[in-house]
């Protein structure tokens, strides 16, 4: 049977046994990508001996070694009770509350299909070497450690998915933990037969957006691939998944900035002004120091700006201001065939303007970091004595119509959320139903 929409299977979690962890807290990590190195991932390493990070981002000089690691930390584990799996198939309900926000949805194993189905819309380009990565520690482990975000346009009623949601939150949960962000959380199982009907027939004719989890998903087509059946009937052919509905709980979306460690801001505004000099007074861009007390202050004066625009900073509380693109240059160094509002990109006109053609950073990870935090950009860009590129966050209705169409933003253009936490339930695929 083809699948028309979103077919989201119950599956036994594998959790953590509360009496064999400091905390359920302790355990938990943000997802592997969101983990600032080495500072964040020591902390989480130290925060209990169990705690997920060991995992999802095992350290070792070997890749190989590396992935082997975390498939046997996760075989000792389970072997000695740390983590347990679930007695029935189920659904999980997960809600995140930190003051105002409110942010529930479903877990639970989705059906696989192809890019050209339409069912599933990424917004991102991946980076191949972290698909490899990615796939080759799931091979070994053979298990999806922490669920991709997926958001989904419902009917905005209190019926359907929506409905078992809300019952299923007026029950004792089976977690409540609150994390060193302020953020709550709390897990329900569903496993009533009626209710997980209910979930696939208000399911099956929606599709979703990718909100965060990218190379995840680029991970769970290889794997696919690799060790699916035709049938559908492989625990491959299934991937870890948390489902938000958006018309219920809007996400929120934020920029993801950009460090460059081999290129220092000297260097970084030099080649900008030498570039600048075929375009006359205007220059290739508009570049203001900025005479504020905080980066929140820069940040207020980035938003403001008008057409593309960027904050420079080596994280010394100098910040520059770049916008104004000379509209030669845009010709010149953005590709085109596609969608106006793809070439109009913050982060297209970064990649194909700043990075490829004015500054020549090559594409790899040693040269571009991506950082979801302000404070961490700046710190590591200090650190390194590089360069921080502060971005602004894109409207999530920009990105939706972009993916409708079935075209990809440049790689970390968003930032959706809040994200799940890791940690809280596993997914093995070795003697896993789906």
């Amino acid at each position: 049977m083809t699948a028309r929409g979103l077919r989201l299977a119950p599956f036994r979690g594998l959790r953590y046994a509360p009496e064999k962890v400091g905390s359920l807290a302790a355990v938990t990590s943000p997802p592997y990508d969101v983990v600032v190195r080495p500072d964040g991932l020591r902390q989480l390493e130290t925060a209990d001996p169990y705690n997920i990070v060991r995992l999802i981002l095992p350290q070792a000089a070997d890749p190989e070694v590396r992935h082997r690691q975390a498939a046997e930390t996760l075989r000792r584990w389970q072997a000695d009770g740390v983590l347990v799996r679930d007695p029935s198939p189920a659904l999980y309900v997960y809600e995140q509350r930190e003051g105002e926000l409110l942010q529930r949805g479903l877990i639970g194993a989705l059906r696989l299909t192809p890019p050209e189905d339409g069912i599933v819309l990424p917004h991102e380009d991946v980076i191949d070497e972290v698909v490899a990565d990615r796939a080759a520690l799931m091979r070994q482990m053979a298990a999806n450690p922490e669920p991709l975000l997926l958001s989904y346009r419902g009917s905005g009623s209190r019926t359907g998915a929506t409905a078992v949601i809300e019952r299923a939150t007026r029950r004792p949960p089976l977690v409540a933990t609150t994390t060193e962000d302020g953020f709550s959380h709390r897990l329900w199982a569903v496993t009533d037969p009626a209710e997980l009907a209910a979930v696939d027939s208000d399911l099956s004719v929606r599709r979703a957006l990718i909100a965060d989890g990218h190379h995840r998903w680029a991970t769970y087509l290889r794997l696919r691939e690799e060790r699916g059946r035709r049938d559908g009937s492989s625990p491959w052919d299934h991937g870890l998944v948390l489902l938000v509905d958006t018309a219920r709980y809007p996400l929120q979306v934020r920029a993801i900035h950009r460090v460059l460690p081999r290129l220092p801001l000297e260097k970084a505004l030099d080649l900008l002004s030498r570039a600048g000099e075929g375009f006359g007074e205007r220059g290739a861009f508009r570049v203001r120091r900025l005479r504020v007390p905080t980066p929140a202050k820069a940040l207020g004066a980035l938003d403001e700006a008008a057409g593309n625009a960027f904050l420079l900073s080596a994280g010394d509380g100098v910040f520059h201001l770049l916008e104004g693109p000379a509209p030669r240059l845009l010709e010149r160094t953005v590709p085109a065939g596609r969608p106006a509002a793809w070439r109009e990109l913050d982060a297209t006109v970064l990649h194909a303007t700043l990075l490829d053609a004015l500054w020549q950073v090559p594409d790899s990870p040693a040269d571009i970091g991506y950082l979801h935090h302000t404070e961490a950009a700046l710190s590591q860009a200090a650190a390194c004595g590089g360069t921080a590129v502060l971005m602004r966050p894109v409207a999530e209705e920009r990105v939706r119509a972009l993916a409708e169409q079935g075209v990809t933003m440049p790689r970390k253009s968003t930032s959706f959320g809040p994200k799940p936490a890791t940690g809280l339930v596993l997914r093995t695929l070795a003697d896993a139903p789906h």
